[in-house]
């Protein structure tokens, strides 16, 4: 198994759910605040560091109650975007003890800021991850594939919903790069040649997939407590290079964060991407 790890360009991909709701949350709740008074909020990586630390400290600090109901209001006002939906966020932000982390929490807390309310409310944006997911691992693939190639995935109602936006990435034919860490970036026009939905039980692909998932799913049980007597990390781990294992944690190691994550262009491929992708008509 190790050699077949080691030898074949592969990538697993772990992301804790509620950690990257999140890091949504900073990315709709406070980075629109930042950007109106000339701040790039995702420098260094620095929307992940103050993420990670609200996932982690949040609950000490704020009242875990209070936290839970924040996220649970968050969630609700990125589906419904209606004014009532958007004033029960801000008081909800407003029942937590907000003042410690008014980096995260102030700009609705303390401001209820027009602009993080707008972005919360702008129509087709929602808290569903697989999109996110996807391009991060298309980031990565990008990086690995010497050559075009195609992605093969098994049937998924939530990937048929992406499926226009995908193709626009597909045909994007601009030539335009960004870094994103020190081992990934994107670069146009794609390798990438062709999304497609496959029943799993007829693709061995598929099937070697799902098997190196669920091993990487049990073991970050077993490492955060979740399961006992599952797979061991330390048996895990080394099966990977490197650069074959890519996850989305909290990490509050910020000194090396701010390094893997130092020169990001986060923001300008957001920019880009809404203003060249994602806005163009179908």
């Amino acid at each position: 198994m190790k050699d077949l790890l080691t030898e074949f360009d592969c990538v697993t991909y772990v992301a804790d759910k509620r950690f990257m709701l999140t890091l949504m949350f900073v990315d709709f709740a406070a980075e629109p605040f930042y950007f109106e008074r000339g701040i790039d909020f995702y420098e260094d990586g620095q929307n992940y560091a103050l993420a990670s630390l609200l996932h982690m400290a949040g609950p000490a600090l704020l009242g875990e109650t209070a936290l839970a109901d924040l996220m649970a209001a968050f969630q609700h006002a990125m589906k419904e975007k209606s004014p009532d939906s958007l004033q029960q966020l801000v008081a909800a932000a407003r029942a937590t003890n907000w003042q410690q982390m008014p980096e995260a929490l102030g700009p609705l807390a303390q401001y209820a800021d027009r602009d993080c309310l707008s972005a919360i409310a702008t129509p087709g944006v929602s808290t569903d991850l697989a999109f996110v997911v996807l391009t991060s691992l298309i980031t990565r693939m990008e990086v690995m594939a010497k050559g075009a190639y195609r992605v093969e995935h098994d049937q998924s109602k939530n990937l048929s919903t992406y499926h226009d936006l995908l193709q626009r990435y597909i045909d994007h034919d601009e030539e335009v790069e960004f870094r994103a860490t020190e081992i990934t970036s994107l670069r146009f026009p794609l390798k990438l040649t062709e999304v497609i939905q496959v029943d799993s039980k007829n693709s061995p692909a598929v099937q070697l997939a799902d098997v190196m998932i669920g091993a990487a799913i049990e073991s970050a049980n077993t490492l955060t407590g979740s399961r006992s007597n599952g797979l061991d990390p330390e048996t895990l781990m080394p099966l990977y290079r490197d650069d074959q294992f890519i996850h989305m944690l909290p990490n509050i190691d910020f000194e090396e964060q701010r390094r893997f994550r130092s020169g990001s262009q986060a923001g300008k491929t957001i920019d880009y991407l809404a203003s060249n992708i994602v806005g163009e008509p179908d």
